[in-house]
């Protein structure tokens, strides 16, 4: 009977356990592996969305003097909003351009800015050659911006990927040597960004970016100070 047993115990238990542990220890290498290879691809689909709000926020600034204070008012922003272009026609290298330029403005002292520049454009469109000027004129934000991006849905910007949890974001304006400064940033924390993989890897992965002093996620801008609105991954 003790024969068989050893058997037994030979050729199949041990050969077993030694695949279980072979396993278990294949696993407890992968599994930061896996981890870290979906913390990547994560995070390069969660740093584009913010790098869209980042620049939804610059030309809400260049509009309004401010950022926008919610998520909502950007994509608002984007469907509804206008901004104006500067287009410059002529160069101011060309002299002889130049020159004429001149003598045409000298019909139209009365004019000055953006009066001037729409006589001339108004010229230019007339037939009028060599002139150099520049004309400012409103075009919608969506027809500026993402044109390139056939696939890009504004709605997207107010949710952190792969959870559906809301992005959080916040604008100030601080008082800075004396100045009033527009702020704003937007953060994605890793408990939300990286939901549903390996809870206690990234336990520690925030446990390691605090002891760093590094915010435990993603983030673009700074309310705290001016940071000419870098992204914590550049």
């Amino acid at each position: 009977m003790s024969s068989i047993i050893k058997k037994v115990f030979t050729y199949l238990l041990l050969p077993a356990a030694i695949v279980g542990l072979t396993y278990a220890l294949v696993q407890s290498v992968m599994e930061p592996v896996n981890f870290n290879k979906h913390k990547d691809y994560r995070s390069e689909i969660a740093v584009q969305r913010l790098k869209d709000i980042r620049d939804l926020q610059v030309a809400f600034k260049n509009v309004n003097a401010r950022y926008a204070s919610t998520v909502d008012s950007l994509i608002n922003f984007y469907n509804e909003g206008k901004m104006k272009i500067t287009l410059q026609v002529g160069s101011k290298d060309d002299s002889l351009a130049m020159a004429h330029t001149d003598a045409i403005k000298k019909n139209y002292r009365n004019l000055k800015g953006d009066k001037l520049n729409e006589k001339l454009h108004e010229l230019y469109l007339a037939g009028e050659q060599n002139l150099v000027f520049q004309v400012t004129s409103e075009i919608a934000v969506k027809d500026t911006l993402f044109n390139d991006r056939p696939n890009f849905i504004v709605d997207s910007l107010a949710f952190i990927p792969f959870c559906g949890d809301s992005i959080i974001m916040e604008s100030t304006i601080k008082k800075v040597s004396g100045v009033n400064v527009p702020l704003f940033e937007a953060k994605m924390p890793y408990k939300s960004l990286l939901k549903g993989l390996d809870n206690q890897l990234r336990i520690n992965l925030d446990a390691e970016r605090e002891d760093k002093g590094h915010y435990k996620g993603l983030m673009v801008g700074s309310i705290d100070a001016p940071n000419n609105n870098a992204g914590n991954w550049e």
